[in-house]
């Protein structure tokens, strides 16, 4: 890494790399078993609606209206709220990562994410995100989400730093493609220790006091 392409500045995704996600499948199919819910129909409903919904144009009691209570329930839509929040668990290795290395390199911090705003506004409040990310650029709160490449565009204008400055953090490796033809490098997260090494490798070495870290 030389001086005239030093990283600056992340970008990172929430779900599956500072937090598990938010409603994946997973949690979906985890709702059917808990409220005795239909899950074939459920999916159906889920997937006319969830672009939608994370793209801010689709309230969180709307969503609940089409895809769960489309008819009576003997739940109320506040456990449901409730139990879909609880779906929500932080990665700590990774939030104290990303911490060290801004702190450490005086990096910007950006969040690309596709997330619906309720559920985003709580994750970003529960796990104090916004201590140490400068700026969300998340699908519900400008209306276009992934793989839609402007997402990527407005981040650069947001950030105004250069593409060749920036790395990517991301569990999709068609996001990472994409935000490869604006010229921004990418690392694919599968786990805390390959991406440390990879931010080691790029540059970011973190010094002492890394967590679980020797670079």
């Amino acid at each position: 890494m030389t001086k005239t392409n030093k990283i600056t500045c992340l970008f990172l995704d929430i779900g599956n790399v500072l937090l598990t996600d938010g409603w994946d499948h997973h949690a979906r199919k985890r709702a059917a078993l808990e409220f005795n819910l239909e899950l074939t129909e459920q999916e159906k409903r889920h997937h006319l609606v969830f672009e939608t919904f994370e793209e801010g144009k689709l309230t969180l009691d709307d969503y609940l209206k089409i895809v769960i209570f489309y008819k009576k329930r003997p739940f109320t839509p506040s456990v449901f709220r409730r139990f879909m929040f609880a779906q929500s668990l932080p990665h700590p290795e990774m939030i104290e990562l990303i911490r060290h290395v801004k702190i450490q390199h005086g990096l910007k911090i950006a969040v690309v994410s596709n997330e619906a705003c309720e559920l985003n506004a709580y994750r970003i409040k529960k796990y104090k995100l916004n201590e140490f990310v400068d700026f969300f650029i998340s699908s519900c709160f400008v209306h276009i989400r992934k793989p839609d490449a402007e997402i990527f565009q407005l981040a650069l204008d947001t950030a105004q730093v250069r593409a060749e400055h920036v790395m990517y953090i991301d569990d999709q490796p068609l996001f990472i493609e994409i935000a490869k033809e604006f010229g921004i490098a990418g690392i694919c997260h599968t786990d805390y220790q390959s991406t440390l090494t990879q931010l080691t490798a790029c540059g970011l070495n973190l010094g002492e006091g890394t967590p679980n870290g020797n670079p």
